[in-house]
């Protein structure tokens, strides 16, 4: 269930950046999760939207992109899109997809990461003095 800490540790860096930037409110939040990432992109979006409740980015729109693996095969010099069998989701299956070399060294596709935020802004931002 690493979901939930997964979806806090975004949370917290969503709403970190958002009051950094005066945000009234999240309106949008898009994710990019690698399909080596171990997670599930349904599980991560309900969990967000339960830890969301009470802040500024309650109600967002929450978008989760697919980021492909990408990877290097040493055998036939393939450099791109793997195949992945991910029948078994905590073991998945990469193969070069020129050769079949399941010996490949893996680029991207592991990683989480908060691609954009959208925020409203208070219309009243003056000071005064």
């Amino acid at each position: 269930m690493h979901e939930l800490a997964m979806a806090q540790g975004i949370l917290n860096a969503v709403l970190d950046t958002a009051e950094a930037n005066d945000a009234i409110k999240v309106t949008e939040i898009v994710i990019e999760i690698g399909k080596l990432a171990m997670l599930n992109p349904e599980q991560v979006k309900f969990m967000l939207g339960v830890l969301s409740e009470d802040t500024i980015a309650e109600h967002a729109d929450i978008v989760i992109e697919d980021l492909d693996v990408e990877i290097k095969c040493p055998k036939c010099e393939y450099e791109g899109i793997a195949n992945v069998d991910d029948t078994d989701h905590y073991a998945p299956m990469i193969l070069c997809p020129k050769c079949d070399n399941p010996r490949v060294q893996i680029l991207n596709g592991k990683d989480v990461t908060v691609m954009n935020i959208s925020i409203e802004k208070d219309d009243d931002d003056e000071t005064e003095d």
